[in-house]
């Protein structure tokens, strides 16, 4: 019987553009968008940020020089969030309803700038008991540890645990610690395989 549901973040629940945020520094900064990925690719601090190993200020000060501009902290935040769009990908009310029922986790590899500033301006993560966060952990999916803190979190054993993200990857590195995991194609797709799992909420 599954107890607890862990949700992905980025594409599960709040839909994300990286476009938007290229667009946007390209136009503080100069440099074309495609540069601007390149850049953040080939440098590794994305990677660094989400496990922890820098700070918003320090990931700040390290893209500024990578992308030779003087963007004040403050603005680079609003430019570093803007890649969400506004609407969720699942609905407040089927999460509530949820939540009724079961535990519910959030499990991310995600920053402190966009989950601080999710957190505040997307009110659906209310819903949620616990959040397990890569740069809190130290860990990102698809590494054991991560999966590890989301079964603590979610307080019951691996196989009464169900979990959707959107990279097929990250669902076998759940799958891989016992958890029942599927693809999140949908909302819809999402409802049917919670109702196959006998899981319910109000219709």
């Amino acid at each position: 019987m599954i107890r607890t549901l862990i949700f992905d973040l980025g594409r599960v629940i709040v839909p994300f553009d990286f476009r938007r945020g290229y667009d946007r520094m390209s136009q503080r900064c100069g440099l074309a968008p495609e540069e601007i990925r390149e850049r953040l690719k080939s440098d590794g601090l994305v990677r660094a940020f989400e496990s922890g190993a820098l700070d918003g200020r320090e990931f700040h000060r390290r893209v500024a020089r990578l992308l030779e501009t003087d963007v004040p902290y403050d603005e680079f935040c609003e430019i570093w969030f803007s890649v969400f769009l506004p609407e969720t990908l699942i609905a407040d009310r089927f999460l509530e309803s949820l939540h009724a029922r079961y535990r519910l986790v959030l499990l991310s590899n995600t920053n402190p700038i966009h989950f601080e500033m999710i957190r505040v301006r997307y009110p659906i993560l209310r819903h949620f008991d616990a959040y397990v966060l890569s740069y809190e952990v130290g860990a990102m999916k698809p590494e054991p540890r991560i999966y590890a803190a989301a079964i603590e979190a979610a307080q019951c054993a691996p196989q009464e645990c169900f979990f959707t993200d959107d990279i097929s990857e990250y669902v076998e590195g759940a799958r891989q610690a016992g958890i029942d995991a599927v693809v999140f194609e949908g909302a819809e797709a999402l409802e049917r395989e919670l109702r196959t799992r006998g899981i319910v909420w109000d219709q």
